[in-house]
């Protein structure tokens, strides 16, 4: 079950993602770079689900992001990115899902941003699309750190709430099994060491009692 709900809340985030990615944030027409609010979703995914859900959830985030009009690259360019993205933001996850600090997250996501913009440029290269050279990569790189690093306080702290929220099944389970060495049954063994000791004081007086008689 846990599962299932992984996977309906990432088809929703990314979907809804892409499609603020593609109305509203496209158009800004802000300076060098835009807004890259499905990488902001992947990174935050990826810190509760981990390396091996960071990436799948950065291989279809990019397929999406490669699909969608007014796409004008090569399908699966983006798609390796954030793959690459979201197995690295999981390699980064904390214990249990929660960053200690903000800023931790925030640096995650200057990370993700500087990385993702210089693959992209870089797979491009490869394939023969020089549009990078045209605007500039220093410019392309900095103020895609800029937008991303603003617009993450607002969005991966969210994502990742609801990713805990969704995935509670499992965190219970967890805790649980981790109480009592992974047996799930801490809570027996708590209630027969309560009552183990006040069956011997009985057992022995009913004993010696027994020995009493001629």
């Amino acid at each position: 079950m846990p599962r299932v709900n992984r996977i309906l809340l990432s088809a929703v985030l990314l979907v809804l993602a892409l499609v603020i990615q593609v109305s509203i944030l496209g158009r800004l027409q802000l300076p060098g770079a835009t807004p890259d609010l499905l990488m902001l979703v992947v990174v935050g995914l990826g810190l509760v689900y981990g390396p091996t859900g960071g990436c799948a959830v950065g291989f279809c985030a990019g397929l999406l992001a490669d699909l969608a009009p007014p796409s004008d690259h090569a399908v699966g360019r983006y798609a390796l990115v954030l793959c690459l993205v979201g197995y690295g933001a999981g390699l980064l996850k904390p214990e249990g899902g929660r960053q200690r600090s903000a800023l931790s997250a925030l640096g995650v996501v200057a990370v993700a941003a500087v990385v993702s913009t210089l693959l992209y440029a870089t797979v491009g290269a490869l394939v023969g699309d020089t549009a990078a050279r045209h605007v500039g990569l220093t410019g392309l790189v900095f103020s895609a750190l800029l937008y991303d690093v603003l617009l993450a306080p607002f969005t991966v702290p969210l994502v990742m709430l609801l990713a805990r929220r969704f995935d509670g099944d499992r965190v219970v389970n967890e805790t649980v099994r981790g109480a009592d060495g992974g047996s799930g049954l801490g809570a027996l063994a708590r209630y027969r060491t309560t009552r183990e000791p006040s069956a011997t004081p009985y057992k022995k007086k009913r004993a010696l009692g027994l020995a009493k008689r001629p």
